[in-house]
């Protein structure tokens, strides 16, 4: 007989306002804590020195982590030029000065270049596995690192204030593995200068935005009280952009017993318009997620069953 999970079944996104210093799996740790849920996990991770939102998946949300992660990120960084550091933020020690502060005009300049496809080597103090090991690791055990460049998708960026000779303030929105960090660095190269993120923001991940969030100290204040299920947003909300199927019970329990279902009789029902072949699809019944499934051969297949 497998052990049963300590803490409640609570099942959904729980969307945390991450304060600065706290690192992503403190900021799940402590969750845990004031929630009792048995099973908490994160949707992309926020470096201690950030802030902003930072989605927790508990109990069955947590089979759906990876479709947040693949979604558009919004984040507001301020660079702070005339110095590179080790790790590309506050936190590490100078390796590089220089007397040249960009103006407002040139920064713009250059900006079209960071967008689109475009080439970045990540931050030698980042999570990126090199023969096996982490780079940090590496990097914080005083081994040489060295990263290959990869392609990342920066859909916009732009300057948002220049507070003074010292600073910029950008607003970019990128899509998965882009770090600001490096985008700081990298911005600062081409202008000729040295720079790095000196405050880092996250606004807004796939379907979730500020408006969503609660602070770790509202939360605590809320305790285990029912108040909770006013902040926990539903399972499915992770999945907005998944065309959902309506399935009657017998069919759902196929799914749930890992068996595929016809998927002629569905579309007779719901007009599968914008679905092909290969696309994954929601499978819903009563209202409730059923399982993410795809579509293949005339078939609704399960990917992960969930039981809520």
């Amino acid at each position: 007989m497998g052990r049963k999970r300590r803490g409640d079944p609570i099942h959904g996104w729980l969307i945390i306002d991450k304060p600065l210093g706290l690192s992503s799996n403190g900021v799940v740790g402590k969750v845990r804590r004031l929630t009792n849920a048995a099973k908490v996990g994160h949707g992309g991770t926020l470096d201690p020195l950030a802030t902003g939102i930072l989605p927790l998946a508990l109990g069955e949300a947590t089979k759906t982590v990876s479709y947040v992660m693949d979604g558009l990120k919004e984040y507001l960084f301020t660079a702070r030029w005339g110095e590179e550091r080790a790790t590309d933020d506050a936190e590490g020690e100078v390796v590089a000065r220089s007397d040249v502060r960009p103006t407002a005009d040139q920064v713009r300049a250059v900006l079209a270049s960071f967008t689109g496809d475009i080439e970045q080597v990540p931050p030698v103090f980042s999570a990126v596995k090199v023969d096996g090991k982490r780079a940090y690791a590496l990097a914080r055990a005083d081994q040489p690192v060295s990263l290959e460049p990869r392609t990342i998708h920066i859909e916009s960026i732009e300057l948002a204030e220049t507070p003074d000779a010292d600073h910029a303030t950008f607003r970019v929105v990128s899509g998965k593995g882009a770090y600001m960090r490096a985008l700081a660095r990298d911005i600062a190269r081409q202008l000729g200068t040295t720079g790095y993120v000196s405050a880092l923001r996250r606004t807004a991940l796939g379907p979730f935005r500020e408006e969503d969030a609660i602070s770790l100290d509202k939360l605590e204040a809320l305790g285990h009280s029912a108040a909770l299920s006013e902040f926990l947003l539903p399972v499915e909300t992770a999945l907005d952009d998944i065309p959902a199927l309506a399935l009657t019970e017998a069919e759902a329990r196929q799914l749930q017993h890992g068996q595929p279902v016809s998927v002629l009789p569905v579309a007779s029902r719901s007009p599968l318009k914008k679905v092909s072949q290969g696309d994954t699809v929601c499978a819903m019944a009563e209202g409730k997620l059923v399982a993410l499934a795809t579509i293949r051969g005339g078939e609704i297949r399960p990917l992960r069953v969930l039981n809520l």
